[in-house]
């Protein structure tokens, strides 16, 4: 019997559909990284969490039957094109899930595209309060620690529960700002006073004026918010400048390991970092430290530590889901404890926050060294409700319900 036109159209439409679920199953799980790969940051992320993103994967082994594809982008500390690229990657590259940022501004702008497209992005580290507040998302989620948390801990730690007087040192971006006005209300709320702040550019090279302005102030505490290549120059300028000869802390907010290797010790000795990674802390953290330094000849750092859990559990996630589709993802990832090498049953909060413990370490003076890489000592744990910006004060809708 011939078909009739209406059939034979139907074959053909059926056959197109089988083609397309053919094409879909044969294409890989493709994730990306996003963060600066040559710049001020790219030492504390960059190539290194792109390597750590591949230990998740081999770790995971194939997905859904596929291979899991990697794609690593540079958005240069530009929102604009870290927007630009993730835009590509989500509707022309058919990348699921972006991973790490390591910069506010670009967090924000890629969080509200993921929404947008309904895409996933996890943020390993960033620090402006908007990202899981006012911004938050059902499609973003936070990994690390952020500017609430460091702020708290390192004021607790660097005050000994003493009100003293501080000066900000603050680097002028969005994370800068925020760190900086919840550094203020939790100095003044415990009776301590801030005599003043300097904002500088993102990449300044002379941080004289700015020091000498915090000298006159005669603050007991030098509070630097900044990170990477300016944490360094200011740091050996404060040095130089003579801050801690003449009775004066200088306290960075967002020291990383890496920091202190490129700073040195004698220069470091005794000021804080919070942390979530350390790689001497347990004897799984040494395993998985050994096979990052046999894939880059480098140290972890706490950051990449992240993007390992966070791309591990995502792919989990997907197994778990059978599916790479967003929405049956979110809800596996934040139904499901983070379990991996240095985090034990972590649970994500409503806005996205990964809830796990931080420390609060200080950096040893080179006496106190067993090795070149025995840099810190861990001063105090603290739970994921003990760090974190309460729900109570969180203004992300999701915590409201």
């Amino acid at each position: 019997m011939t078909a009739s036109p209406a059939q034979a159209l139907a074959a053909v439409a059926l056959a197109l559909a089988a083609s397309h679920a053919a094409a879909q199953a044969d294409k890989p799980v493709k994730i990306g990284i996003l963060n600066d790969q040559a710049g001020v940051y790219s030492s504390i992320t960059g190539p290194g969490s792109a390597a750590a993103a591949r230990l998740a994967i081999e770790d995971a082994g194939p997905v859904l039957g596929k291979p899991v594809e990697l794609v690593v982008g540079d958005h240069a500390a530009k929102p604009d094109v870290g927007a630009t690229l993730a835009r590509r990657w989500y509707d022309q590259d058919g990348v699921s899930a972006i991973f790490d940022i390591y910069h506010s501004g670009v967090a924000l702008a890629v969080q509200r595209f993921a929404q947008e497209k309904d895409k996933i992005l996890v943020v390993s580290m960033a620090s402006s309060r908007d990202i899981g507040g006012k911004a938050c998302s059902p499609n973003g989620f936070q990994w690390a620690n952020d500017g609430y948390a460091v702020a708290n801990l390192t004021i607790k730690g660097a005050s000994a529960a003493q009100p003293n007087a501080w000066y900000f040192l603050t680097v002028d971006y969005a994370a800068g700002h925020s760190i900086e006005k919840d550094s203020r209300q939790m100095i003044e709320a415990a009776g301590g006073k801030v005599l003043g702040s300097s904002r500088f550019p993102l990449g300044a090279p002379d941080f004289s004026s700015f020091l000498l302005q915090a000298q006159a102030s005669k603050a007991k505490n030098v509070a630097f918010i900044g990170g990477g290549a300016d944490l360094t120059n200011s740091a050996k300028q404060a040095l130089e400048f003579g801050i801690q000869k003449q009775g004066q802390n200088y306290i960075p907010f967002s020291m990383t390991t890496e920091d202190i290797y490129a700073l040195g010790n004698k220069v470091t000795a005794n000021m804080p970092v919070v942390l979530s990674f350390y790689w001497d802390e347990t004897p799984a953290t040494r395993a998985w430290t050994e096979r990052f330094r046999k894939a880059t000849g480098k140290m972890p750092t706490d950051p990449q530590a992240n993007v390992y859990s966070a791309v591990l559990h995502y792919l989990k996630a997907v197994k778990a889901a059978g599916t790479t589709e967003t929405q049956a993802v979110l809800a596996k990832m934040k139904s499901t404890p983070v379990e991996d090498f240095f985090t034990q049953g972590a649970r994500i909060r409503a806005d996205g926050r990964l809830m796990r413990p931080l420390w609060y370490a200080t950096a040893k003076a080179p006496g106190e060294m067993k090795n070149p890489n025995d840099l810190l000592v861990l001063r105090k744990k603290f739970t994921g409700e003990e760090a974190f910006m309460p729900e109570a004060i969180s203004e992300c809708p999701a915590l409201k319900k």
